[in-house]
Formats: C-alpha cells, structure tokens, sequence
C-alpha cells in the first residue's frame, strides 16, 4: 500500500486516530496479561496449599494421590503461564532513529503498523497463557473434588 505524499497528508487525521487506537489496544492487551498473571499467582498458591493439606490428613490412597497428580499438573500450568509471559513493545530507540526525519504522516502509518504488528504477536502470547491457566484452573477443580471425596471416604 503507497500512498503519495497528498493522500498521506489527506489521510493525516485518520492516521492520528488509528495510531491512538492501536496504542491503547497494545495498553489493554498489556493490562489483561498482568491480570492472568495474577490469576496464575493464585492459583499455585491455592494448588500448593491444598496439596499440603491433603498431604498432613488420612485419606484414601488411590484418591489421594489423583489429587497429588492433579495439584502438580495445576502448578506447572500456572508456572507455564508465566513462561509464555513475554510482551512485545515498541523499542523507542528504534523509533527515534528511524522516523525521526520522515513527515507525521508517513510516521504515523508505520507507527499504526508497527503497533497492529505487536498486538498480533502479543495475542498468540495472550491465548497461550489463557489456555494454560485454563488447564491449571481445571486441574485445580479435579484436584479438590478428589481431595474432597478421598478425605470423606477415608472417615
């Protein structure tokens, strides 16, 4: 897509207005990352805790150790979250260098670009954390309601 230096000027004001949405779409996308990195806090903690529970408790072995396996796979999930963690931003090195000299316009386009571009990566990155933390949420559930059923079957 070239445009010519009329229809970029023409275009001056879009370009402002998909550059400012792009820019706070990058700074929701962040937010919810952080947000999913807490929830996979939580997680691990709570999965640690009532493994120890169960642990320092009589219980029904085959059961119990379901739970124990179920607990295990929510921490390393949670811990997986975290690995996936990375966020792809702008380098503002890279940005004073290269569109220090161009006109607003032509800047602003490659800006947009710039940005769409990362939220892209980033959404890859934010769908394997979702789906990790999926998995270490569901384990969690499997692992209390077997923890659950192991302590009353044992009393």
């Amino acid at each position: 897509m070239t445009m010519t230096p009329a229809e970029l000027e023409a275009q001056k004001e879009t370009l402002e207005l998909l550059n400012t949405e792009a820019a706070s779409r990058l700074t929701r996308q962040s937010e919810s990352l952080a947000k999913i990195d807490t929830k996979a806090v939580f997680l691990i903690g709570f999965a640690a805790t009532a493994a120890q529970f169960l642990a320092t408790h009589k219980h029904h072995d085959v059961l119990a150790y379901c739970a124990f396996a179920a607990y295990a796979i929510s921490l390393l999930a949670g811990v997986q979250t975290f690995r996936v963690a990375e966020y792809k931003d702008l380098e503002p090195r890279h940005l004073v260098v290269s569109y220090t000299r161009l006109p607003k316009e032509l800047a602003l386009i490659r800006l947009a670009s710039s940005r769409a571009s990362l939220f892209e990566e980033n959404q890859r990155r934010h769908q394997k954390k979702a789906k990790c933390w999926s998995v270490s949420l569901g384990s969690l559930i499997v692992g209390l309601v077997l923890s659950t059923v192991a302590l009353l079957l044992h009393t």
